[in-house]
């Protein structure tokens, strides 16, 4: 006699999940405090594996992650596609996200499912502030990914070499990166810079002592 009352609860507890995972997606912070005072889980996942934070992380929803992370969301889970908030913040250019993920435990060793850490994706699609902010944290900037790149590569490979690219590839000079990690056919970012004619960025490593 005790099952109906069970599945009952059951799905009770299922929708105040998705009501807060669909909360933390449309960033109606209200909402999620309601929920979370109620009592569900700050780390609920939908059938992606995406937790609340994960939500509000994609959507930028920067008040609804304040309240997330104060209720103690983990910054570091992972989705089935290894994205955490912390990566996907750094990936997306969600920058005060990401500084919230920072002083609330971030592994900065953590990566993605390209075997990449926040930083790479960071530098390929031009954030510049997320490149700085990851730079400070202490992320390694010659981390190598599984395609045997690492952040100058990709800043240099997929970009066109322009203004934010260029400033990014400044601060990973200024960081310390080494510039001559070749990728995994042995070709240098020097080489590639040339090869792209992205003459700017060509001239400011030589000028740092690329070869």
């Amino acid at each position: 006699m005790d099952t109906p009352t069970v599945q009952t609860e059951d799905v009770h507890s299922r929708a105040a999940a998705e009501a807060l995972l669909a909360a933390a997606s449309a960033g109606r912070d209200e909402d999620v405090a309601a929920l979370l005072g109620r009592g569900v889980p700050v780390d609920v996942t939908d059938s992606q594996g995406n937790t609340p934070l994960l939500l509000a992380t994609a959507q930028d929803r920067v008040a609804v992650a304040r309240l997330l992370i104060a209720a103690g969301a983990d910054v570091n889970r992972k989705n089935r596609i290894h994205d955490s908030a912390y990566l996907l913040a750094g990936a997306a250019g969600r920058l005060e996200i990401l500084k919230l993920t920072l002083a609330n435990g971030a592994d900065l060793r953590s990566t993605n499912r390209y075997g990449g850490t926040a930083l790479i994706p960071a530098c390929e699609r031009g954030h510049v502030d997320v490149v700085d902010t990851l730079l400070r944290a202490g992320v390694d900037p010659d981390h190598v990914n599984k395609l045997g790149w690492t952040g100058l590569l990709e800043a240099i490979l997929l970009s066109d070499g322009g203004p934010r690219h260029q400033a990014i590839v400044q601060r990973l000079i200024n960081a310390g990166a080494n510039l001559n990690l070749a990728d995994n056919d042995g070709i240098t970012p020097l080489q590639h810079a040339r090869q792209r004619n992205q003459t700017t960025i060509a001239r400011m490593l030589e000028a740092a002592g690329a070869h």
